[in-house]
Parts: structure tokens; sequence; C-alpha cells
């Protein structure tokens, strides 16, 4: 696929390179032909904090719940709302 390639445009920061993404086709930037795998282990996903106001009773439940796992609360509620989510 001998295809001429435009040049990636320089970004002034990451939001302006996510809206450029968004509204172009990789491909018309990048010959994906010669592509690698690669494995970045280390990636941690972004994160950000909540509040959420739950009952006291639920909340209790969760915590009995996680204590008999032995695993921390919010690790056990991260859980389920992946596992819920992903249904």
């Amino acid at each position: 696929m001998n295809k001429n390639l435009r040049p990636v445009p320089k970004f002034r920061n990451e939001a302006e390179e996510r809206r450029f993404w968004e509204t172009h086709d990789s491909s018309d930037y990048v010959d994906w032909s010669k592509a690698k795998r690669m494995r970045l282990p280390n990636l941690k996903p972004s994160t950000t904090s909540i509040s959420l106001r739950l009952p006291v009773a639920l909340l209790d439940r969760i915590k009995v719940a996680a204590n008999k796992r032995d695993v921390p609360y919010q690790s056990l509620i991260k859980t389920w709302l992946a596992e819920k989510t992903e249904k």
C-alpha cells in the first residue's frame, strides 16, 4: 500500500490532539501495515474521584462482603460496578 501520507500536525496539548483524531482518519497519517504490536505493562488507566452517597445499611453490607473476601470495600465496589457495566 503506497499511499501518500500526510504529516501529523503538532498539537499544543492533549485536548487539541484528541479533538483532531476524533474528526480525522488516522490512516491518512499513519501506515498501519507497518504497525507492531506492543505491550505496556505499567500503563495505569486514568481515574477520577467521585463522591457517592449510599444508605448506611447498604454500605455496611458492602463492608461485610468485602471483609469476607479480605479486600477493601472500595475495591469491591469498583469490581462490582465493572462487572455490572460489562453485561
